[in-house]
């Protein structure tokens, strides 16, 4: 891939623009393996209060602003963060920057021809980054929550982002603290799970811990989910809503019931091949 922008050394620059360090060599960059619960020394790792899917009642003492100030520094550097979610912990980047694209690949060993799902902060961004044709009232039905929503990708994203398909994968968690970071950031996001690829999904920070050297930020929120069922580790659920009247289920995840009753509430249709 070309970068779509520079992204190379932007990162000490907008740091520095907002009151933070890049931390000196031995960071997690370096390539030292992190062992928790202390990181290593200058090594990145921030705690949220409480679970982070819940805002902060005061976000200044409880370290949410300043774990919100250092992710948006570090992506908008290019970097790759790790992230909690409401399903599973995840990597993310600016996906109108190429290069960090590249770097979310090389970490996870993820083949290029598998996409990269777009977590946007508001339903109403969803009609900047795709041609919907569904009603507004399933989106804000379905979003945010625990779905990945399948349509065909408008020109404002950038081309280096699965460039093999028309369509993309649109994601608002339904996580207060993700919400937060894909407004401040002020664009769209890739997001795709914090594992190696065809291993087990992440629920907490330690479980992904062999990608820590390659990262440039941990945001820390805790366990996600019970981690008793198996349930907590399937994702979200995956839905085509690319084809007009249509739906199809691409992955069942963790809330296939509710999200099938909602998208039939709307007189939608499942698409032959679907998993339903």
């Amino acid at each position: 891939m070309s970068p779509a922008r520079p992204c190379r050394g932007l990162r000490a620059a907008v740091a520095a623009s907002m009151g933070l360090s890049e931390g000196p060599a031995g960071s997690a960059r370096s390539g030292r393996l992190l062992r928790p619960p202390s990181p290593a020394p200058g090594a990145r790792l921030l705690r949220l209060p409480g679970s982070g899917a819940v805002r902060a009642a005061n976000p200044e003492r409880g370290g949410w602003t300043e774990a919100l100030r250092a992710a948006v520094a570090e992506l908008r550097a290019g970097a790759v963060v790790a992230v909690p979610t409401d399903t599973l912990y995840g990597l993310a980047c600016s996906a109108s920057c190429s290069e960090a694209l590249d770097a979310v690949y090389r970490v996870k060993g993820r083949s290029e021809t598998k996409p990269l799902a777009v977590c946007l902060g508001r339903v109403a961004d969803v009609y900047r980054y795709c041609h919907v044709r569904v009603p507004e009232g399933l989106l804000t039905d379905l979003l945010p929550g625990p779905v990945t929503l399948v349509m065909e990708r408008s020109e404002a994203l950038n081309k280096d982002l699965n460039p093999f398909t028309p369509l993309v994968g649109i994601r608002i968690p339904d996580h207060a603290f993700m919400q937060d970071l894909a407004q401040v950031f002020g664009g769209p996001l890739a997001l795709t799970s914090a594992n190696l690829s065809s291993q087990s999904s992440s629920l907490n920070v330690e479980e992904f811990q062999d990608l820590w050297p390659h990262l440039s930020l941990i945001i820390d929120g805790g366990p996600i989910g019970d981690g008793q069922s198996s349930e907590c580790r399937l994702g979200s659920t995956v839905v085509d809503l690319s084809v007009p009247g249509k739906f199809g289920i691409i992955r069942p995840g963790c809330a296939l019931e509710s999200t099938s009753a909602i998208l039939q509430e709307y007189g939608l249709l499942p698409s032959h091949g679907s998993c339903l």
